[in-house]
């Protein structure tokens, strides 16, 4: 295999996790009888630009289809989150009425809600119809395709080209990411903005966040390898900042490379030389994470394996796709967890892929009444145990794996 970006031999591996399906691939009944698709799941790092990037063994069309179940509205914080950022950008770079700004990956209109509601102009680009069919009852207007530049050239023709363009949690499920970021360089206007947020790689080696490797992410982003795949497609990242969403993510801004009307900050060139000495352009570092890999997986499968040995009885909360991941690679199955709660409607009544652990409403936990209920998105921490204080009335405890093994009372 050879680097998505820059075509090099991949010959460093960073983590193996065996196989799975893909953590988005939800299954129903009806699938429970029929057999699943594995994948080998295995991740390698490129040592020319160090970009970090699982093998290729599903296309884009596959992992993102009409039955895409993420709906970004489900986390409270998320869309506060999305709020701030809409009101930051107002502010930064003084958008207004006469302003156009679009979204790529618009999921189901979390963003572009608040955009509409300062009266301004914008569109979403969303390929996965569940979601698209979500952004436009919020009366977001959806362009259904996937993006790059045919796509970029066609709305730039029809004079959509933007002076902000959003794109939060995509940058790394894209298989061609060169196509992706040039995309972007078509559709800004010559004073345009780009912004992009992403979970940082740094933070992922750090805190030993194996379980957010899953095939829909084919790329595990650093501020270094960002920065030389923008300069390669004609993008110029001029600020960077640190934001605690999804266990630690980088927003990019970025202009046209053509035009380079802002300055670049002093907080670029300061994350490149944090990478650098946390050891992200050594081969050594990528070596060791396969070991903390296998220390969290130890650690959460004997916990199970002793709740269940004490009588104890354990569910879940939250099907997120990094759940997926941790479950099969750890090898658990619904005799560890007995099911896994979430309010998603699209996710209840089906069942997680590869472990089959059903999914149910979250009022199953009053009734089943669990000792402990292992939290899947780890990332949203404080808002579920909020959301489900009142599982301590019946003494419940709660429980992550990353970065390391924590149950709370």
């Amino acid at each position: 295999m050879k680097c998505r970006h820059c075509s090099a031999p991949l010959a460093l591996p960073f983590v193996d996790l065996g196989s799975a399906p893909p953590s988005n691939a939800y299954l129903d009944t009806a699938a429970l009888r029929a057999p699943e698709t594995w994948y080998p799941l295995r991740a390698l790092v490129c040592g020319a630009c160090w970009l970090v990037q699982t093998e290729d063994h599903a296309g884009r069309e596959a992992l993102f289809n009409d039955d895409y179940a993420y709906f970004s509205s489900y986390s409270s914080s998320w869309v506060a989150h999305a709020h701030a950022y809409v009101d930051a950008m107002r502010t930064r770079l003084a958008l207004g009425a006469h302003s156009l700004v679009a979204e790529v990956a618009a999921n189901d209109g979390y963003l572009l809600q608040h955009v509409l509601a300062a009266g301004i102009a914008c569109y979403g680009i969303e390929p996965t119809a569940g979601t698209a069919a979500a952004a436009r009852a919020k009366g977001v207007e959806i362009v259904p395709q996937f993006f790059g530049t045919s796509l970029a050239t066609a709305l730039a023709q029809a004079g959509r080209q933007v002076d902000l363009v959003a794109a939060n949690n995509v940058l790394a499920h894209v298989p061609d990411i060169n196509d992706f970021v040039a995309g972007f360089a078509l559709l800004l206007k010559p004073a345009g903005v780009a912004t992009f947020e992403f979970p940082h790689l740094l933070r992922l080696v750090q805190q030993h966040q194996f379980d957010t490797v899953y095939h829909e992410h084919y790329s595990y982003l650093s501020l270094t390898a960002v920065h030389r795949i923008f300069a390669a497609n004609g993008l110029a990242v001029f600020d960077v900042e640190e934001h605690a969403t999804h266990g630690g993510s980088l927003r990019v801004f970025a202009q046209r490379a053509d035009v380079q009307q802002r300055p670049c900050m002093p907080a670029v060139g300061q994350m490149l030389q944090a990478e650098t000495q946390a050891g992200l352009t050594d081969a050594d570092t990528y070596a060791r994470f396969q070991a903390s890999t296998d220390r969290v997986r130890d650690d959460f499968r004997s916990f199970l394996v002793d709740a269940r040995r004490q009588g104890k009885r354990v569910a879940a909360y939250g099907a997120a796709a990094k759940g997926n991941t941790l479950m099969n690679y750890s090898g658990v199955r619904d005799d560890l967890v007995a099911f896994v709660a979430d309010r998603n409607p699209a996710k209840q009544g089906k069942y997680m892929p590869g472990s089959r652990i059903p999914i149910v409403q979250e009022d199953r936990l009053q009734q089943a009444r669990p000792d402990y209920i292992v939290l899947l998105p780890w990332n949203l921490r404080t808002e579920l145990m909020a959301q489900l204080a009142y599982a301590r009335d019946w003494g419940a405890r709660f429980v992550t794996a990353v970065p390391t093994l924590q149950v709370t009372g």
